[in-house]
């Protein structure tokens, strides 16, 4: 039989139960708001229930951090050269990586420091375990957002180094920058041997206003810049005859007598170089050469280029079979379709593909938007590795970035030295030198004072895929517009 209980002695039990769950509750909420203190602001956990030295120490680097990202990022939008200075400059990508690590260390260590001041001991079974799930998510979340911030800056310092590897820093040629384009065939034992495609992109240092100037890699009978190597070994031209003396086959001459070019860094680079100076009469900055079998990488990296494809390209030919065609049609084409796109001569000509190739550097000037570049960079970051070899300087990369963004609004010129304008088996220098300063006069006028006149080629002859043809000449290989021919 029970002994009777007192009702005052259960209503005290009772108080003491209510007491005990709300001072539970009231130490199980103190303890998310100490992780939730530290996530919105580190070391004001440490300041209401810590050391508070070390929590004025944390908040106090809080806020420097916050004015500089805002200062920063405000910086940067009215500023752009600081923002491709910070993107390029391999010392400050190297502090801001390793500020990027510790601050991910500490501010873990402050989710901990936060979880041990809630006092997770006095918490009940299944406050505990919530208030360790909660803190275990926010420390592992904000620490690896800030590693993995920290490993993309590592990827844009590695690009850097990797890619702009140039040590000689050229000014402008009469208000120009001129920069040697070459496009290299990766296949066996012929990468950075023969030359696929030379385009000199001349570009107005104050407008970014381009003109793309097309060499045709079988010209022959041509001189070199006076006082170069070349120039002295082959004083009267290039003219020891088909086919070992084209132009792309001056890699091939250079490596078979390197004792000519004893402390040149890249002598195929100088000596093709010195070629296209002494053709065009343009003196050249830099150079870039273009892995085509990277290149195909690049595009996947960018999500793709559209093309307007005006026939049916063949994939493979020239001594492989075909394997397919690029049906026509305006069309998003992906890395292996683009290359074959640019690079296709089954059925077709050098001159054809010279101009899908500037069909294919137009839709990626002009197409490729810096959302791209952010959403996709680790791509092509590793893609522009495997493609691109260049003597660009690091420090000059945020004056080619700004002189992109200003040419992206504006429409592409062209000139390319092929027939009918030029015989490429016994070219016109002096003409070849007037068309080119005329070229770039031209494209130093507004729109309406162009007075370059062409002969108007039928939008309804397409050969090669190219609008014209080799005896009347193809639209995109001269053009004061080349977006509005391709």
């Amino acid at each position: 039989m029970g002994l009777p209980t007192s009702p005052g002695l259960l209503e005290s039990t009772l108080d003491r139960a209510t007491a005990d769950d709300r001072a539970a509750g009231i130490r199980y909420r103190r303890a998310l708001m100490l992780m939730v203190m530290t996530l919105v602001v580190p070391g004001s956990a440490q300041l209401v229930a810590g050391n508070r030295r070390i929590g004025r120490i944390v908040t106090r680097v809080w806020v420097v951090l916050l004015l500089t990202v805002f200062g920063s990022l405000a910086l940067a939008a009215v500023w752009h050269e600081y923002a491709f200075w910070l993107v390029f400059n391999t010392t400050a990508l190297g502090y801001l990586r390793l500020a990027l690590m510790v601050l991910a260390i500490g501010w873990a260590a402050l989710f901990v420091d936060a979880w041990r001041l809630g006092q997770p001991l006095t918490l009940s079974l299944n406050h505990r375990r919530t208030v360790v799930g909660v803190n275990g998510v926010l420390c592992f979340s904000v620490a690896g957002a800030l590693l993995f911030g920290a490993h993309l800056v590592g990827v844009q310092r590695t690009f850097v180094l990797t890619l702009f590897a140039g040590d000689t820093v050229t000014g402008s040629h009469a208000g120009r920058f001129n920069v040697l384009l070459v496009g290299g065939d990766s296949g066996a034992g012929r990468w950075g041997m023969r030359t696929d495609s030379m385009t000199v992109a001349s570009i107005d240092a104050s407008t970014g206003k381009t003109v793309l100037i097309g060499l045709p890699r079988n010209m022959t009978d041509f001189p070199f810049a006076k006082g170069s190597i070349m120039h002295k070994a082959w004083p009267h031209g290039f003219n020891c005859g088909y086919p070992n003396c084209e132009l792309n086959g001056i890699p091939t001459w250079v490596g078979d007598h390197t004792s000519l070019f004893k402390g040149v860094k890249n002598p195929a680079m100088n000596g093709t170089i010195s070629a296209i100076e002494g053709i065009t009469g343009l003196k050249i900055n830099y150079w870039a050469m273009v892995n085509l079998a990277g290149f195909r990488g690049l595009v996947d990296a960018v999500g793709g280029v559209t093309l307007n494809v005006r026939q049916p390209i063949p994939v493979g030919g020239l001594g492989a079979d075909v394997t397919g065609y690029i049906q026509p049609g305006v069309r998003k084409l992906n890395g292996f379709d683009t290359l074959w796109f640019a690079r296709s001569r089954d059925s077709s000509d050098d001159y054809s593909r010279m101009a899908r190739q500037k069909c294919v550097m137009n839709a990626m000037l002009h197409q490729i938007s810096p959302k791209t570049v952010l959403t996709n960079f680790e791509k092509i970051a590793k893609a522009s590795s495997a493609m691109v070899s260049t003597d660009i300087p690091p420090s000059e990369v945020d004056r080619f970035m700004q002189l992109a963004l200003k040419a992206k609004a504006l429409p592409v010129s062209t000139l390319s030295l092929v027939p009918p304008l030029i015989n490429t088996g016994d070219p016109d220098i002096p003409l070849i030198r007037r068309k080119v300063a005329q070229a770039i006069a031209a494209s130093t006028q507004p729109p309406a004072a162009h007075h370059r006149h062409h002969k108007k080629v039928s939008t309804s002859t397409v050969t090669g895929g190219s609008i014209g043809s080799m005896n009347a000449g193809y639209a995109a290989n001269d053009a004061s517009n080349l977006g509005a021919v391709c």
